[in-house]
């Protein structure tokens, strides 16, 4: 990987997009540091001290923000509408028959499905602002600081309409700096930007668990940690290369005087086929519940239990509940993304068939029959990588944004490989060394 980067940074061209790319994520890094007027930025430091980098319900946004939610800057939603607007699009996808037709025309319907997805995100922008303004300004972002209820001072609509006004644009424009990357860049922009924001979090939560060691002035958790988290990219890196690739053959066809087909290739089902798109889901509906008891402030029962239980993530029916969720979705999004069916039917159009194996009806079952069985352990896969936050908090009583947790593992170890085979291939490109050396 360092041998690749280093031969592009000699590469002229390759040069200036990773150089332009550097500059985008300082851009994007400065953003995230520039406080929303209106907004009292001393007492947020005061209550970020007091928390300790423990972040409760907010972590996951926060995490994608690079921290930037909870001390309320231009970049406070990140790069989490885009993410939203994107799934929403996916999943309606297979619901609206008009997206499902702009799916199916190629780039002109994919550059239509893009121009919804900016729209949804300002949208889903405008919402989310509104509600952290609101959140902020009732004291709820930090309920153990004193002066939470005075981080936003004015009552006034003028200043939260600012507010809202000031985030929204910070996501339409962390929005323009991913497709600069992509277009200008190194590529795979929005990939890259959640992972500078989930990396930029490293350093103080490795620092976080030294200074709350008790062994040998904490050295000891400090590197028992990093062991830990090269282990867990080691086994996430496996589990993400592995798949099971199935056999296709194409039959020879005569057009004209010439030959077509007849030629050997493969269908690569990866193990880990839904991404991190199950942990995501599964993580966003768990704090629904306790949002919803928060913000009541009611103190009836189900408040009550669901305060209990679902507030603290070492809670055994948190856990449990987390795992199955993890579980399902991954089975729900592999079915919405992946259509047997259309796969048999494109194959039999061009005369492909899987050796063994009848066309049409008969491929489709087989499919999905191997897809069934390798989407078992991918999705245990999941559910025990997202766990791993939970174990470290009961073994190294750490904060909600500990380091090695399974969503960032996941998408740090995945956009790391994607860049690393993009880079590669624009070598390739550009330094292709022929059969004869």
């Amino acid at each position: 990987m360092l041998t690749a980067f280093a031969r592009a940074f000699k590469t002229p061209d390759l040069r200036k997009k990773l150089l332009f790319t550097l500059g985008i994520i300082v851009l994007y890094r400065i953003g995230a540091h520039i406080p929303v007027p209106g907004v009292n930025y001393a007492n947020v430091e005061t209550c970020m001290k007091q928390a300790g980098g423990n972040s409760g319900l907010f972590a996951l946004v926060n995490m994608f923000s690079g921290g930037a939610l909870l001390q309320i800057t231009i970049f406070a939603l990140g790069i989490m509408p885009y993410i939203t607007a994107s799934i929403i699009l996916q999943l309606l996808t297979v619901v609206i028959p008009r997206l499902e037709a702009l799916k199916k025309e190629g780039q002109t319907g994919q550059a239509k499905i893009t121009q919804y997805t900016r729209y949804l995100t300002v949208a889903l922008a405008i919402l989310q602002g509104t509600g952290l303004v609101a959140t902020a300004r009732s004291g709820a972002l930090f309920q153990s600081c004193p002066v939470a209820s005075e981080i936003v001072p004015s009552d006034s609509i003028f200043t939260t309409i600012t507010m809202v006004i000031t985030m929204t644009a910070g996501t339409a424009m962390v929005m323009w700096l991913g497709e600069l990357v992509t277009d200008r860049g190194i590529g795979n922009g929005m990939s890259i930007l959640m992972f500078i924001s989930i990396a930029a979090g490293f350093p103080g939560a490795l620092w976080q668990i030294k200074v709350q060691g008790k062994l040998a002035d904490g050295w000891i958790e400090f590197f028992a940690v990093i062991v830990v988290g090269l282990a867990m990219v080691a086994l996430v890196v496996f589990v993400e290369q592995a798949q099971r690739r199935i056999p296709v053959q194409y039959a020879k066809r005569m057009i004209g005087r010439r030959s077509y087909g007849g030629t050997s290739t493969y269908i690569p089902l990866k193990v880990n086929q839904a991404g991190v798109i199950p942990v995501i889901f599964a993580s966003s509906l768990l704090y629904i519940p306790a949002l919803v008891a928060q913000f009541s402030g009611s103190t009836a029962g189900w408040a009550n239990w669901v305060a209990t239980n679902f507030t603290k993530g070492n809670h055994p029916v948190y856990i449990v509940t987390y795992f199955l969720l993890i579980v399902f979705f991954a089975f729900f999004y592999v079915a919405i993304s992946f259509n047997p069916e259309e796969v048999a039917d494109n194959m039999k159009k061009y005369g492909g068939f899987i050796p063994g194996i009848r066309a049409g009806r008969p491929t489709a079952e087989y499919l999905s029959y191997v897809l069934n069985r390798i989407t078992w352990p991918g999705s245990l896969y999941l559910g025990l990588i997202a766990l791993v936050p939970t174990v470290a908090l009961v073994l190294f009583n750490a904060n909600q944004n500990f380091p090695f947790g399974g969503t960032s593992i996941l998408i740090i170890v995945g956009v790391g490989l994607e860049t690393v085979k993009q880079i590669e291939s624009q070598l390739q490109q550009r330094n292709y060394e022929g059969f004869l050396r």
